[in-house]
């Protein structure tokens, strides 16, 4: 455990966190009197000793969650450097091996990460890698791990394997290049191409892992069921549910409008009715306010990777439709399209069909919340009043585009308030291309809902009595 420890401090180092040795040697000597059997004892440790700025506290969750959870673990056939190893099996004598350790270094720099982190055995900085590359990839469809095999596929991609093999063999060429002999070459291939089978197999690991995980957190309560596995009767408990959220928050954003005082102090109603003080306003009357009609804009991500969580949402927004005076309902992926007449005018399969069909926005194109919501601000900024709850549903991963946080900005300084609703755990906001961090700071309220257990809790965090 000493030398988990250590690899994980230095996979806070490498997200921006200052960790001294001193620290590191505190940590080993305060998680040897704990011990291992607690594991949120042992998390207070570490955070005790590696930690020493507010502003470290989230990366060092986000960074234990997947270190811990047993990410790394599963590249520890990765244990030496490629020079370590060549120079412990003694295939190549001094100076070829020193040649090779010399080209290595040279071309190093200007490989990608993946390579470089093979080529140093670096097993925290592979850790990192593909737990960022598995954050790409829609794993709510992951069910089985005898999907293992493509799911795996799908996350070397994204950590950059062919980029990697680029690399590899550009190395390889620049020996041969160099006039190592063809042995000395083939050596080399040789351990390369074992590194990279390794690292295969390590992705396969992982994904299975994450699919066994997913498998025994399965339960038979619907609350707590990953929205994809719901059967229909569990879906018509959801929309009961969706239903008496959206109640309660209609019911909380009016509850303003129950106050006793209402309004200006009104001086001739107040007088008359104290008549029998001589005048003096033992109770005050007040004018009284018309009724302020809540109005609700609905901003909906029906994009590839919240699929599953968006039809529920579509679902809230069907319900709020029924439910507010005024409720403009709008998809978007890249572009930004309105769905309110389908939501006035269909029922609710209806509705949701039509706004996942590709007629209103196109489906094809990856995830833009900046183009989104810049075009959103450009077109529909003016109809934003101080009466307009704006509700935001999705992932804020925004594929590396501009966020464009002025247009969050524009829309929440119009608004009563901005709310949003994101699908996907806070642990993992601000990792890879997502902004939840980002917009999170721009909205008056930023939840989380990934199952239908989370409805019940959401409206008190929307909207605070």
């Amino acid at each position: 455990m000493d030398a988990r420890i250590v690899e994980f401090a230095e996979v806070l180092r490498q997200n921006g966190v200052r960790v001294s040795t001193s620290e590191v040697q505190d940590a080993l000597r305060a998680t040897t009197e704990v011990g291992l059997t607690q594991k949120d004892l042992f998390r207070a440790v570490l955070r005790t000793t590696l930690v020493k700025r507010e502003m470290d506290v989230d990366t060092f969750n986000r960074a234990f969650n997947f270190f811990f959870s047993g990410a790394a673990a599963t590249f520890e056939a990765i244990d030496k450097s490629l020079a370590d190893q060549l120079a412990e099996e003694g295939y190549l004598d001094g100076d070829i091996l020193k040649m090779v350790t010399f080209q290595m270094n040279l071309l190093l720099p200007e490989m990608s990460p993946l390579a470089q982190a093979v080529l140093e055995g670096d097993r925290a900085r592979l850790a990192q890698i593909f737990r960022m590359a598995s954050l790409q990839l829609d794993m709510s469809r992951l069910e089985s791990p005898l999907q293992a095999g493509f799911f795996a596929r799908r996350m070397l991609a994204g950590a950059g394997m062919e980029r990697a093999r680029s690399d590899m063999k550009s190395l390889e060429d620049e020996l041969r290049a160099r006039g190592i002999a063809p042995e000395g070459v083939e050596i080399v291939s040789r351990h390369v191409a074992a590194a990279m089978r390794k690292i295969e197999d390590a992705a396969r690991q992982e994904v299975k892992r994450q699919a066994e995980a997913r498998i025994r957190r399965r339960t038979d309560n619907v609350t707590d069921k990953p929205l994809h596995l719901l059967s229909q009767a569990e879906v018509d408990q959801m929309e009961s549910a969706v239903r008496t959220l959206a109640e309660k928050l209609r019911s909380r954003l009016i509850r303003r409008q129950r106050s006793h005082r209402k309004g200006a102090l009104n001086v001739r109603r107040t007088l008359r009715r104290n008549m029998t003080w001589g005048g003096v306003p033992m109770v005050p009357q007040f004018k009284s306010r018309r009724p302020e009609r809540p109005e609700l804009v609905v901003l909906c991500d029906v994009s590839d990777s919240v699929r599953n969580a968006s039809r529920m949402m579509l679902l809230f927004m069907h319900t709020m439709q029924s439910l507010f005076v005024r409720v403009r309902s709008f998809v978007f992926v890249s572009d930004v399209g309105e769905v309110t007449q389908y939501f006035k005018d269909l029922d609710v399969d209806e509705a949701i069909d039509m706004a996942t069909a590709g007629k209103t926005v196109s489906l094809s194109a990856n995830s833009n919340y900046g183009r989104a919501l810049a075009d959103f601000t450009r077109d529909h900024l003016g109809s934003i009043t101080r009466r307009t709850t704006l509700m935001v549903i999705g992932d804020g991963r925004n594929n590396y585009n501009a966020n464009n946080v002025w247009a969050l900005k524009d829309l929440r300084r119009k608004a009563k308030r901005v709310l949003w609703i994101c699908p996907e755990e806070r642990g993992n906001w601000g990792v890879g291309d997502s902004e939840m961090l980002t917009y999170e700071k721009h909205c008056n309220t930023a939840v989380v809902v990934t199952s239908v257990s989370d409805l019940a809790r959401i409206a008190d965090q929307l909207v605070p009595s």
